[in-house]
């Protein structure tokens, strides 16, 4: 009995790259594989290895995929140019690739499950069209990958080019993100730049993240769902309502939930992120994700019925954020910006510092050198008489007088020294 031969496998590198060019995510991968998402992470990351029927099926996947992203329009012209005639095992290959592209069925939806509450099914948003007349503007990640740029090219960007790089791919879609979590809109420009501030006060930290953009995601919604927000005397009234009734209602209800709730609603169902990135970015663990997704889409689905369908509600979150004109500032401006905050900050806490060192010095150049006690306050002492001078006799003191003199010598006989 012999073992047929095992499929190689490309590098982890390449894994990931097969995957985010068919436009496949994660758990969209872990559905067809039969595994889970963070399997499928461990081996692009290349912590793990697959093996057995598992490994199979997944490199005869990445395969398919691979023959899927190398049918190019060159590739299909290549019989009509002056090239030799390919290899009947290349043409061969060709010809099952566009059969596969054909029959491929469409992508299967995880379904994550709700404890109470029946299956959450995610929606497969890379295959539904776009209603019309709207862009697809909430998400700042492309639904294609661009073409990958040689390394000595990312490499020559300098910060600065990095860092607006960023900016312009990311700042558009997430000043509408942070619209629909606040329902104000100078509020979200103001916790967008401020999160970009941040990024670019921490860029080493940011350049070297693995995801940069849900870094600065993650810290422009924290900023913008801040409960110190509610102190600030500019935010204290509400703004203006979208005009049309519906947006109004779709936003109240949004405002209406509670900020983890909201936030994870237009993660999932805004953004498009998956349950194990949209549990990671909001601090909560999958089943919890879970949770509060269903229970935010119930909230919406009781006030607004014909939002149930989770596509549909997709579609709204995104008209919704592209009716409001939201612009963001430049990135060269925003960078000036974190770079004028950082130098007042700065200079702030140096002389917060020499003041404290100048009071210091001063105390003890005006201190005491030894102890002194205080001197105890005076008390009144009550039952003692007045003190009264000797003055002259009065008339009856002289009687008196008198008297004891005449009677010295009516008394008992003294005892006086006599002479010898």
């Amino acid at each position: 009995m012999t073992q047929s031969p095992a499929i190689p496998l490309p590098p982890p590198k390449e894994r990931r790259r097969l995957r985010e060019a068919a436009s496949l995510t994660r758990a969209q991968l872990a559905s067809r594989v039969g595994v889970t998402s963070e399997t499928v992470r461990g081996w692009e990351t290349g912590r793990s290895t697959p093996r057995g029927r598992k490994g199979e099926k997944y490199a005869k996947l990445l395969g398919s995929l691979g023959d899927e992203a190398g049918v190019t329009p060159d590739q299909d012209g290549a019989a009509d140019s002056d090239d030799p005639e390919p290899a009947p095992g290349a043409v061969l290959s060709r010809r099952a690739a566009r059969a596969r592209r054909k029959t491929v069925p469409d992508r299967k939806r995880p379904v994550a499950k709700d404890r109470g509450r029946g299956p959450v099914t995610v929606p497969d948003r890379g295959r539904a069209p776009a209603p019309h007349g709207h862009r697809v503007i909430l998400t700042e990640r492309p639904r294609t990958t661009p073409p990958r740029r040689p390394d000595d090219a990312i490499t020559a960007l300098t910060p600065d080019q990095a860092f607006d790089a960023l900016y312009a791919f990311c700042a558009p879609a997430l000043v509408r993100q942070t619209y629909l979590l606040t329902g104000r809109r100078e509020l979200a420009r103001e916790s967008v730049e401020r999160a970009f501030q941040i990024a670019w006060q921490r860029w080493p930290e940011v350049a070297r993240d693995r995801d940069p953009a849900g870094w600065v995601r993650a810290m422009a919604y924290e900023c913008a769902l801040s409960p110190w927000q509610r102190f600030r005397p500019r935010f204290r009234h509400p703004e203006p309502p979208p005009p049309d009734a519906f947006d109004r209602a779709l936003m109240d209800t949004l405002l209406k939930l509670p900020p983890p709730y909201r936030r994870t609603l237009v993660l999932y169902d805004g953004v498009g992120l998956g349950l194990p990135e949209t549990a990671a970015e909001t601090e909560a663990s999958t089943r919890a994700a879970v949770n509060r997704l269903a229970h935010a889409r119930e909230a919406v689905a009781e006030r607004l019925p014909e939002l149930a369908d989770p596509e549909t509600l997709h579609w709204r979150l995104v008209e919704l954020a592209s009716v409001e004109r939201l612009r963001a500032a430049k990135p060269s401006v925003v960078r000036r910006g974190g770079e004028r905050r950082a130098r007042f900050w700065t200079r702030a806490a140096i002389a917060f510092t020499v003041a404290l060192i100048g009071t210091t010095a001063l105390t003890v150049r005006t201190a005491p050198t030894h102890y002194e006690p205080p001197v105890p306050e005076g008390e009144t002492v009550q039952g003692v008489p007045p003190r009264m001078a000797p003055g002259p006799l009065s008339e009856s003191e002289r009687e008196l007088r008198a008297k004891l003199r005449k009677e010295e010598q009516r008394g008992p006989d003294r005892l006086l020294p006599q002479p010898w």
